[in-house]
């Protein structure tokens, strides 16, 4: 002879349960690992952006390209270049014989090249009288 319904009926709601459990434990992890996943990829593109350069359009008829770092602040108020590497901004050096660079990313400390004399000092280093 079998076990009672009633027991059976029992541990199949505890089986149930259990399986319910193991599913919202299951469903939690996937969600942790796909937050995992996209915090990873943003700090890819974040690092990406750090090592690139942009040259941004003038902002004025009479003015010249400017040389941002990847990540400038400044870059989204000046139009959206091209990410550039090393090369591309030597490219960009020779096309652009008044490429300036911004004042504030300070894109020559990236490049490894000394601070162009024509570019204003930050505030920190302005002496007043």
């Amino acid at each position: 002879m079998g076990m009672p319904i009633a027991d059976r009926l029992a541990k199949k709601r505890v089986l149930l349960e259990w399986l319910r459990y193991q599913a919202a434990v299951a469903e939690r992890e996937i969600r942790d690992l796909e937050a995992l996943d996209t915090e990873k990829r943003r700090r890819r593109e974040v690092a990406r952006r750090e090592r690139g350069w942009v040259v941004s359009a003038p902002r004025t008829i009479e003015g010249h390209p400017v040389l941002h770092r990847g990540a400038c602040g400044l870059r989204a108020h000046c139009g959206v270049g091209e990410l550039l590497d090393l090369d591309g901004v030597m490219g960009a050096v020779e096309e652009y014989p008044g490429l300036e660079t911004c004042a504030v990313c300070a894109p020559w400390g990236s490049l490894g090249i000394h601070k162009p004399a024509d570019c204003p000092a930050p505030p920190s280093e302005v002496e007043f009288p």
